[in-house]
């Protein structure tokens, strides 16, 4: 058996000790798409054009004001001016209990949800980020009083707590 066969044997030998090995101790590979940006729902949400297919996108670890509080349309226009008719790229790191896709979306190969806090357009949705790189974006954010950070205080209240307390004085229908 020349040098090279028995090289070849062996590669293939360990060839499914490996794949186990990478498929035990890798995190599961994250699902990129990319596509045209059709709509813009509110300032974390977009839909994204996919061959044929529409896929609504929330942008992961940030949360942008509501409608009908302070800074939602703003929120909203600076998210339009960076990605609507726009390609973007999206991973895809999971999906919502509203069946949206949840993701870090990229335009002209910039996070757009670091950018959106950078600029004072968004929070970091704690509730379901820790990444050092956003807080300290927003951190900075609120330091310069850029965007809702140069709000009254009274009026910067996170939209997840004006959600909450929406839903609290919601009349409730019997």
């Amino acid at each position: 058996m020349s040098e090279t066969a028995g090289r070849t044997g062996a590669v293939h030998a360990l060839l499914p000790i490996a794949v186990l090995v990478l498929a035990v101790a890798a995190p599961a590979a994250a699902e990129f798409f990319e596509g045209r940006v059709v709509a813009v729902f509110d300032g974390d949400t977009i839909e994204v054009l996919v061959g044929h297919d529409r896929r609504r996108v929330r942008l992961s670890g940030i949360d942008t004001p509501e409608r009908g509080q302070p800074w939602a349309e703003k929120a909203k226009q600076a998210i339009a001016r960076r990605v609507f008719d726009k390609e973007v790229r999206v991973n895809d790191v999971g999906t919502d209990r509203y069946g949206r896709t949840v993701g870090e979306v990229y335009a002209d190969n910039v996070c757009v949800g670091c950018e959106l806090v950078r600029e004072g357009n968004a929070w970091v949705y704690r509730k379901y980020s820790d990444d050092r790189i956003l807080l300290q974006l927003e951190a900075e954010a609120r330091a310069a009083r850029r965007g809702l950070w140069s709000l009254p205080e009274a009026q910067r209240v996170p939209p997840w707590e004006w959600r909450h307390s929406a839903h609290k004085s919601a009349p409730r229908s019997r």
